[in-house]
This record gives C-alpha cells, sequence and structure tokens, in this order.
C-alpha cells in the first residue's frame, strides 16, 4: 500500500473534487461511515455510550458524521466542541447544524465545569479534535483535554491520526492522544506509520473514502509499505546459495563481535560461503567461537586495525567474491579509513558498507556516485547525518524527504536504520519496512542485517530486492525472538540464532498474526 505526505493527500482532495467532481460534502459523509465500520466492529454500538471530542476542522466534521450515525444505529452519542461553532466551514457546518436538530448532547468546552467527569461517565471517547494539519506544539485547552483522554483508561478511537501526532514526522508535538484505533482516509501518511505516531495510533485502518485508484495508487507516489519479496524456490536457491562467496572486511584487536555477527547472519539466512577478513590478532578467538566462518587473517595497523597493505590482496581475493560488506567494526583509523575508501573505487562488485566504512566514504562522497556497481549504505541517524552533513534534528524530522535527496544524489541504496526502517532507492523509492521492534536498539544486533542482505542477493534476488527482503527478514527474525522472549529481553546472538526460523517461516508463510502486522492498515 502506498503512503502519503499530508500535502500529497491535501492535493488528492482537491483532485477527487475538482476532477472526478466527488464534492467534499460527500468526502466527509465517506470518511465518517469508514470510521462508524470501523467502531462497530471493534466496539459495537448498541447500548454503548460514546463520548466525541470535535476540534474546528474537517476532523471535527468528520466526528460529527460519526455522531449522527452512532445516534441512528442506537448509540448513545455525546459531542464536546473544543472551538466556537460559529467558525466551522463547509462542509463541517452543515454536520454541525444536522447534529443540531438531533437529540444528542452538544457540549461547549466553556460550558463543562470538569470534563473528566463526562469521560468517567462514556464506554468509548473518540479523537476528532486535530488531524493531520498539525504543524506546531499542542497547548491550551487543547493539551489539556488530550492529557484527561489518555488519563481516562477509556478505549480510544482517533480519526485520521492521533491528535497532537504529526502527520509528516510521526512526531508527538508536546503532547498526543495515544489510541487504541485510529481510522485514516485515502491513505496513510507518514505520521500513521513512523515511530511513535504508530505505536500511538493502536490498530490502523484506512478506507480510500471513493478515490479512484488513479489518485491513491498513482506513480506520482513514491512511499509505500515494504512487503516481502519472497525467496528464490527452495531448489534454486540451494543450487546458488551453496556455491555463492560473500566477503566481509572488518574488525579491529578490539572489536570482533561487529563483523563476526554481519559473516554469520549471511550464514543463517542462507547464504552459502561466509568469507571474514579481520585483524589477525582476533582470528583465533572467532575461530574458536565459529568454525563455519572461513577467515582471512589480515595484516594490522599500529593501532590493531586492518592496514592498507592488504588492499593489493584483498582486490584479489574480491574477485572470487559475489557480494561484499565493508565496515563493520573497521575503526576510524585514518590508515583504514582510507583502505575503506580505495577499495569503495576498486569493487565493482555489489557492495553493501556500514558503521566505520560510512565514516570512511563520508570524507570522499562522490567515490559512491561513481561506483559501477550496486552500493547499498546501512546507517544509523548519526551516520546519516555525516552522509547528508545536516543535523540529526533535522534528519530525525524528515527522515524520508532526506532518504529520498540522498539515495539519489549518491546513486545508492539506502536503508536508514531504525524502528521501521526506511529503504531509499535512487528514483525516489521509499518502503517502510513494518517487520522489527524496539528490542532491535540492542549494541550489534544491527550488523546482522548486512549479512542477512547479503544472504537474499546469494540466493538469487538482484540487489533492489535483496535489500528489500533482507531487511524485513531480519526484522522478522527479531520479532520471533520478542515473541518468545519478549521486547527487551534479547540479544544479537537470539536474533542470529532465529534467522533459520525467519527463513522457514518466510517460505512456509507467515502465520495470520505476522500477516496482519505487516500487511499495515486494515482496508476498510
Amino acid at each position: 500500500m502506498k503512503v502519503s505526505r499530508v500535502s500529497e493527500m491535501r492535493a488528492m482532495d482537491r483532485s477527487a473534487i475538482e476532477q472526478f467532481g466527488i464534492s467534499a460534502e460527500l468526502l466527509m459523509e465517506n470518511a465518517g461511515h469508514a470510521v462508524y465500520y470501523a467502531l462497530r466492529k471493534e466496539f459495537g454500538v448498541q447500548d454503548k455510550r460514546f463520548l466525541i471530542f470535535c476540534g474546528l476542522g474537517n476532523n471535527g466534521g468528520d466526528g460529527m458524521v460519526l455522531a449522527r450515525k452512532i445516534h441512528a444505529n442506537g448509540g448513545d452519542v455525546q459531542v464536546v466542541l473544543l472551538a466556537n461553532p460559529d467558525k466551522y466551514q463547509e462542509p463541517a457546518r452543515t454536520n454541525f447544524e444536522i447534529i443540531s436538530r438531533l437529540p444528542i448532547q452538544i457540549w461547549k468546552l466553556e460550558e463543562i465545569g470538569a470534563v473528566g467527569e463526562i469521560i468517567s461517565d462514556c464506554d468509548v471517547i473518540v479523537d476528532a479534535i486535530i488531524g493531520t494539519g498539525l504543524s506546531r506544539e499542542v497547548e491550551g485547552h487543547y493539551r489539556e483535554v488530550i492529557e484527561l483522554i489518555n488519563a481516562s483508561s477509556k478505549p480510544i478511537l482517533s480519526i485520521d491520526i492521533p491528535s497532537g501526532v504529526h502527520g509528516d514526522t510521526g512526531k508527538a508535538m508536546g503532547v498526543a492522544v495515544k489510541a487504541d484505533i485510529t481510522v485514516t482516509f485515502g491513505l496513510p501518511k507518514l505520521g500513521n506509520m513512523l515511530h511513535p505516531g504508530y505505536e500511538l495510533g493502536g490498530k490502523l485502518f484506512v478506507s480510500h473514502i471513493s478515490f479512484p485508484p488513479s489518485l491513491h495508487q498513482s506513480d506520482s507516489l513514491k512511499v509505500e509499505i515494504n512487503q516481502p519479496i519472497g525467496l528464490p524456490s527452495q531448489n534454486d536457491a540451494e543450487h546458488k546459495g551453496s556455491f555463492s562467496k560473500l566477503l566481509t572486511i572488518g574488525g579491529t584487536s578490539s572489536n570482533w563481535e561487529a563483523p563476526y555477527f554481519s559473516a554469520l547472519s549471511f550464514l543463517n539466512s542462507g547464504g552459502g560461503y561466509s568469507r571474514l577478513a579481520i585483524p589477525k590478532s582476533i582470528s583465533t578467538y572467532i575461530a574458536n567461537r565459529c568454525s563455519e566462518i572461513i577467515l582471512v587473517p589480515q595484516e594490522e595497523s599500529a593501532s590493531g586495525s586492518i592496514a592498507i597493505a592488504n588492499l593489493d590482496s584483498l582486490l584479489q581475493l574480491i574477485e572470487d567474491t559475489d557480494i561484499v560488506v565493508l565496515g563493520p567494526g573497521l575503526s576510524l583509523q585514518e590508515e583504514t579509513q582510507e583502505l575503506a575508501r580505495e577499495l569503495a573505487i576498486e569493487v565493482t562488485k555489489p557492495l553493501l558498507i556500514d558503521g566505520d566504512g560510512i565514516t570512511a566514504l563520508c570524507a570522499n562522497l562522490e567515490i559512491l556516485s561513481k561506483r559501477k556497481g550496486a552500493t547499498v549504505l546501512i546507517p544509523y541517524l548519526e551516520e546519516m547525518a555525516r552522509i547528508t552533513s545536516k543535523p540529526m534534528k533535522e534528519i530525525d524530522e524528515r527522515k524520508v524527504d532526506i532518504v529520498q535527496e540522498a539515495a539519489k544524489s549518491l546513486n545508492a541504496i539506502i536503508v536508514l536504520k531504525g524502528v521501521h526502517s526506511l529503504i531509499g532507492y535512487p528514483d525516489q523509492h521509499v518502503f517502510i519496512n513494518m517487520s522489527g521492534n524496539v528490542g532491535m536498539a540492542t549494541a550489534g544486533l544491527s550488523d546482522g542485517v548486512t549479512g542477512t542482505i547479503a544472504a537474499m542477493y546469494c540466493l538469487g534476488l538482484p540487489p533492489e530486492e535483496a535489500v528489500r527482503q533482507g531487511v524485513f527478514l531480519h526484522g522478522l527474525a527479531s520479532d520471533l525472538v520478542a515473541t518468545a522472549k519478549g521486547e527487551k529481553s534479547f540479544s544479537a546472538q537470539d536474533v542470529l540464532n532465529h534467522l533459520p526460523l525467519a527463513v522457514k517461516e518466510c517460505r512456509k508463510g507467515l502465520s495470520k498474526e505476522f500477516l496482519e502486522r505487516y500487511a499495515g492498515p486494515h482496508l476498510i
């Protein structure tokens, strides 16, 4: 499913009205009906008491349509207005006038001695306060009402997006409703899908509200949810994977974990032949820990990192390699950083770069745009800041935009790691990955995603698809561990151990629970 920015959704609204003649009144009616459908499905309506908080804009108008439908179908509903009703514009004004003629209790906020008393007397709260148009922090009585709603312990349904969540960033703007259910319209917005907006929204529904497919499936919409690509047939994968070769280059005398996790994740994801170029001083330790990885000990610099004197031998080794991982635990020592840059220039095979390898390339980013082979950068937020020379705060607030800009300018695929990692391509397509959880912040855990991507490539997927499938599969392994042990009770090694099970789950077909989780919104 596609995902839209707030501005793109406004453009779709205008096109629906101006190009297709779908009136604003009809769009609001369809939106209210979609919310009613989800409300009835999740909570029931008859003999239930509902309290709807309505703000000034169309979000409030949607809430009024919902109030009418609840009343018509036997529910008890009250409406609280957080704004002067004289300021409502069409079509919200029409719906306010309709519910004003019905036996529905309508409160103005200033008339309420204690909102808490009314909240305590309802079964379900509906948040129709702000919607996706929020551009500044929530203040005043809006903030007070949201805090009361969150403290109520009542089931909460938000319309379009939890009030207080920014529609494009997913950030809570000072305070935000924590909903059990959210019903959004047209398409999910970025704020519905990015952290923490996704978690604040609870179970997410979406209705196209009669937008034609030419709008909600338009090629101009470049962001969508990452669905698993699938794996090549098992016979083909076993044949190709058993002969495919990965070379991982990384590690220092004091850091063996990062390259080890990367090389082993390749094997555990179905890759065939995993070689690891590391400083000599740690080769014995890794050999004792895992005999399946083929070690290629390297001469060391004075500080214990891989020396630049190894350049020619590494290039020869790469000639007999299908894909290369460069950077896990590599070191910031200048000699080794220069080695990384030289390798990036010379290597024509697909190259996955993370960690210290990214830092090395940031000294000369033109190397990336000139590479002949596929390039995949796998940064954290801090490393993305180095790539783009932008503050981390700006990147955190404009993730999708910045991933698009960087992927295009560097001619590279970029995986911005985090909760719901982003996968960006030079053509500006961005996929939001739905697998994974907050437990993936564990030290060393992200090193496994490089090897998992490499394995997907060696099983027969082209680089573009291997990245999407590898990121998904690594997140799935993490979710399998979290299901067994809890999100905050597992290690990087646990995820590595579950990669074979994740591959098996992908081959036999995901369970209903995981299918629903990764599908994104439930379509109404």
